[in-house]
């Protein structure tokens, strides 16, 4: 039996890849913190690893004494943060300490993935609205996305194993929070958007998502290369909320868009706000980055060609999906 490692498996992400790679078979290893919430992995097959990604040595032990892994999705990470050197501490380097840490236990895997993002680009071109390519420069804004470049960098420049860097669009489906406030706002009656012109986006259903990381792995074509992935359409954030509205079956919605001046001073006080908590906040000055871009569109064309698929939900068929589990599990 093939054994994999998925690096935090206890986040969003984290828990449909450990159930799609059950569904495959594999000894499926879930690294996660011993304070982290296994709410999303509970089946009974799978194993668990705490591992100390900041320290080489210890982490190189610990990974010799499990004697490797025949492959590893890298997928833990921060997406926000209360100090933006985190992001660097955590996407970056804790990346650089695992990849030499395989190398240096002697064990490394057929083939590592590093989940990255669209936003290790930066926003597109926002008068042509011209999909972000893969050969396109990466010039990102954010912290996060500069993180995750750096991320980028380290697996480029090692030749210990072959890799796969795989960067999402949006992100939704079942138990996601970020796009259920979206929803739950919806289902209240109000539609807020960032700026008064539309975003153009692109999304990726989980269930996809983790489909095709697997299918990855276990395409020996496919190896020292990178991919964006999304359901291969696009959409303005004016659709996704008629989406919403329309499987909700809201018959009145009142939509606000919202300058992006007042944004940045709502994403302002909320991140103050969460200074005086202690605990880091979903609108932030370094999301706002990501809010105010206009077009945040990609080309998915070569990862599906090369997988030889199409995605198996658009994006009308995911949200009735991610739907009906909030409402069957009380979120909604």
């Amino acid at each position: 039996m093939k054994r994999i490692l998925i690096t935090g498996a206890s986040g969003f992400i984290g828990g449909f890849l450990a159930e799609e790679a059950l569904s495959r078979g594999y000894e499926t290893w879930a690294g996660v913190r011993s304070s982290s919430s296994r709410a999303h992995l509970q089946d009974q097959r799978i194993r668990f690893t705490d591992l100390k990604y900041d320290d080489v040595e210890t982490l190189t032990a610990q990974i010799a004494e499990h004697g490797g892994w025949d492959y590893v999705i890298h997928n833990a990470g921060l997406t926000r943060t209360l100090n933006n050197g985190d992001f660097y501490r955590v996407n970056a380097q804790y990346t650089h300490n695992l990849i030499e840490a395989l190398a240096a236990a002697g064990c490394p895997p057929r083939k590592f993935i590093l989940m990255s993002s669209l936003s290790s680009y930066g926003g597109g071109d926002e008068k042509t609205l011209v999909p972000i390519s893969p050969d396109d420069p990466q010039q990102p804004e954010s912290e996060y996305g500069k993180s995750k470049l750096e991320a980028e960098r380290f697996v480029r420049q090692q030749s210990h194993f072959p890799y796969v860097i795989l960067r999402p669009t949006g992100v939704y489906g079942p138990g996601e929070k970020d796009y259920f406030m979206e929803i739950k706002s919806i289902q209240s009656g109000f539609d807020f958007t960032a700026g008064l012109r539309p975003q153009h986006i692109s999304f990726i259903y989980v269930k996809d998502l983790a489909r095709a990381a697997l299918m990855i792995l276990e395409n020996d074509a496919i190896a020292n290369a990178h991919y964006f992935i999304s359901d291969g359409k696009e959409y303005t954030d004016t659709q996704f909320a008629l989406l919403i509205q329309n499987i909700l079956g809201k018959k009145r919605l009142l939509r606000l868009r919202i300058p992006t001046g007042l944004v940045y001073i709502a994403c302002l006080c909320s991140e103050w706000a969460g200074r005086l908590k202690g605990r880091s906040m979903t609108l932030n000055t370094d999301k706002y980055l990501i809010l105010k871009a206009r077009n945040w569109t990609c080309d998915a064309t070569s990862l599906w060609q090369d997988l030889g698929t199409t995605p198996a939900y658009d994006l009308r068929q995911g949200l009735e999906d991610c739907i009906a589990w909030y409402r069957r599990e009380g979120w909604l």
